[in-house]
């Protein structure tokens, strides 16, 4: 029998036993149709801009364009469209076999239940907002939350143009400056950059003109007598221990955030990235690859012995290179685990006094970026996902690894400039954009909870 057309469906929807028979002589099929495929809306999916689709003829679109608009209009949506269920019931009421028909079309498809499915769990990861909720969630808060971040952008921008005016350049770091050449004035520098403790000698080392060739010939016996008189055996071990250091070199050993940057801009930088993104992968390339000078001024500043304690000073722990005991080793792994952003922030705690702003936006980001992690563990323990996590892994292992690898390889090329902007990017906008993805999981669980 030939199919009716589009333009005779007023008259055919009257006819006895057509499943496309309406309840009202009035309301015909062409009226709830999708302008996608042109037939009766099956599940219809009302977009922001008003306009309703079938579901599957969304997916589809979806599926193949990969944007998230409208197909008639080309507007793009807010958060996941969901389906009109008045519209869907009314639909059903009026055209039950016709719906029944279609319904059993689209579960023979395959592509159709495929795209359906990637269509869901796309939705899955994004919050369904209403169109009419942006006025409500500001009068609720968000113009208190935009305006901390804007003052926390503010303290960011302060602090940026700071280290970029005042700061002394780079180059002129005694980390660049042959120790030979030290002036009285930069020794004396050098000595208080030991601790607190080694200002109380500065002004023996000022009055005997002390400068870079002078200290390299000095010795423990001639520190421990006037003029310079250290009586204390502990701080003339470091003195002397830190001195080796600098004989060594050639040069001041970096002792800071600043002068590490100096010397090494792009193990910096790679650090920075790789302990914000995958903290766990950053310190096992520590351990691995920069043992001695890295990793074990770390593990002995974030798990310090008990008899260590009363050592406060930041560069006293740097300066032990001994080998982490089983106790600190278990503390450690732990911690890794777990809490491997943790690690970080009490790193960042011990230097408080040496960096005061740019530690407490590390340990604010820590804080944060734990936060985060703990909801992504939360979503795939909820999803039932947990098989995935090994494939997940892998996944970011990956990904890590190759955009490591592509910057090693163009790092040559990068300029200096356009580092210093993603170093200083990582160190202080970082917590800014993660305080705004943590606000959004809140209100992402808030929305499942009701």
């Amino acid at each position: 029998m030939e199919e009716p057309q589009k333009s005779d469906l007023n008259v055919t929807s009257l006819e006895k036993g057509d499943p496309l028979k309406s309840t009202s002589p009035q309301i015909s099929v062409s009226e709830f149709s999708c302008h996608c495929c042109y037939d009766i809306l099956v599940n219809p999916t009302t977009l922001n801009c008003g306009h309703s689709f079938c579901r599957h003829c969304l997916a589809l679109w979806w599926a193949s364009s990969k944007k998230t608009e409208c197909p008639e209009c080309r507007e793009k949506w807010e958060g996941f469209p969901k389906v009109n269920i008045l519209l869907r019931d009314a639909i059903e009421k009026l055209f039950p076999d016709a719906i029944r028909m279609r319904f059993e079309v689209i579960q023979q498809n395959n592509d159709i239940v495929q795209s359906l499915a990637a269509f869901q769990k796309y939705g899955n990861g994004h919050i369904p907002v209403a169109p009419n909720t942006g006025r409500a969630n500001q009068l609720r808060g968000g113009g208190f939350f935009s305006g901390v971040l804007t003052a926390l952008t503010a303290v960011a921008v302060v602090l940026l143009v700071y280290h970029w005016s005042s700061r002394e350049s780079e180059h002129d770091l005694l980390v660049h400056k042959a120790v030979a050449k030290w002036t009285a004035e930069e020794v004396v520098l050098w000595l208080e950059q030991l601790g607190p403790w080694a200002s109380l000698y500065r002004d023996r080392f000022l009055s005997e003109r002390v400068n870079g060739r002078l200290l390299l010939t000095l010795t423990e016996e001639e520190f421990s007598r006037a003029p310079y008189t250290i009586e204390n055996s502990s701080h003339r071990r470091v003195i002397l221990m830190e001195l080796e250091r600098v004989k060594a070199l050639g040069v001041k050993p970096p002792q800071n955030l600043w002068e590490y940057k100096a010397v090494n801009p792009g193990r910096s930088l790679f650090l920075l990235y790789a302990l914000k993104s995958s903290p766990r992968l950053g310190l096992l390339y520590l351990y691995l690859f920069d043992y001695t000078d890295t990793f074990l001024p770390f593990i002995h500043t974030i798990c310090p012995l008990q008899e260590d304690d009363f050592r406060e000073d930041i560069i006293t722990k740097l300066l032990d290179l001994r080998e982490p005991t089983w106790k600190q080793w278990r503390e450690f792994l732990i911690k890794y685990s777990f809490l491997p952003y943790q690690l970080i922030a009490e790193f960042a705690w011990d230097w408080l006094e040496v960096h005061y702003w740019t530690s407490r936006f590390l340990i604010v980001n820590a804080m944060l970026l734990s936060v985060l992690e703990l909801f992504s563990v939360w979503r795939i323990w909820s999803r039932s996902e947990l098989k995935t996590v090994p494939q997940r892994m892998w996944s970011h292992f990956w990904k890590v690894s190759t955009q490591g690898l592509f910057v090693a390889m163009f790092w040559p090329l990068i300029p200096q400039f356009v580092c210093n902007c993603l170093f200083y990017w990582a160190l202080y906008f970082n917590p800014i954009i993660n305080i705004d993805l943590v606000v959004k999981e809140v209100r992402r669980l808030e929305t499942q909870v009701l």
